[in-house]
């Protein structure tokens, strides 16, 4: 198995040859994509734009992973995956030909080389994601694919008090969106804030990971409790009893964004050289 060259070893393909590994940051709009995860049955995915632009650029079929799967209509400012390919090619190279040939609606951030065992997902330590409430009387029609409007006036005060029952390790199941969830769902959550402004409020959450459609029924439960339909201390019940029927509605997809996705101390190779960002 050939070395890389920053040290340890390089994955190899079919033929024994090394190959090169890379780390890519990406923003999209998620408005008009049935999400993250490539499907048999569409073409309308981030991960199939994304692997379809990389394998034409290469000539062979490259396979990308993401930090994690964002649903249908969900949005990313700073999505993170990783790629490898049979050949070393310079990350600004990688970087011009994906926003080239890329549709508007997803821009290839920053592309780095990083060690063989990097995994976008299964190396990320915390991701926040940010969630958009509209309170202004009147709605904003350029931002409508972003935001979500709740007209009723909320109690943040009550909100925050909630959210701080959220804080730490707990078993999430009753947050899942998958009721046929079977796996553990013990996640940690380290941080929940809460910033009003003169037309929004909105909801930051930081964590270790995410069921399936947690943050929008995170965000959903701390409405109601906004709105006065549960009370702040029924958070714990939901998060001890583990039943999704006493958790809140999910919001819609529209007003979620993944904001950022954050790794160890773990350098890359473009850390110890140099990064190519766009712009």
């Amino acid at each position: 198995m050939a070395e890389s060259t920053g040290g340890g070893t390089a994955a190899v393909d079919s033929y024994g040859d090394a190959m090169i590994n890379y780390k890519l940051t990406i923003a999209y709009e998620g408005t008009r994509y049935r999400g993250w995860q490539a499907q048999g049955n569409t073409d309308m995915t981030v991960q199939g734009k994304l692997q379809a632009a990389l394998s034409k650029m290469c000539g062979y079929v490259v396979e990308i992973n993401g930090s994690g799967r964002t649903d249908a209509g969900v949005h990313a400012r700073g999505q993170t995956a990783n790629f490898k390919l049979k050949e070393h090619r310079g990350p600004n190279e990688i970087l011009e030909y994906l926003n080239a040939y890329l549709p508007e609606d997803i821009a290839a951030l920053s592309v780095e080389e990083v060690p063989e065992r990097f995994h976008a997902r299964l190396s990320a330590t915390r991701k926040t994601y940010r969630y958009r409430i509209w309170t202004a009387a009147v709605r904003d029609v350029f931002a409508r694919r972003y935001v979500t409007e709740v007209r009723e006036t909320l109690n943040v005060r009550a909100m925050q008090e909630a959210a701080s029952y959220l804080i730490g390790t707990h078993d999430f199941t009753s947050f899942c969106g998958n009721r046929r969830f079977k796996k553990s769902g013990v996640r940690t959550i380290y941080k929940i804030e809460l910033t009003e402004t003169e037309k929004e409020l909105l909801v930051d959450i930081t964590g270790d990971g995410f069921l399936q459609n947690m943050v929008r029924i995170l965000t959903g439960t701390l409405v109601e409790v906004g709105l006065g339909e549960r009370e702040p201390a029924q958070i714990r019940d939901a998060l001890m009893k583990k039943d999704r029927d006493l958790a809140g509605r999910i919001l819609p997809a529209k007003g979620l964004c993944l904001m950022s996705v954050e790794y160890g101390e773990e350098k890359t190779k473009d850390q110890e050289k140099r990064k190519w960002k766009s712009g």
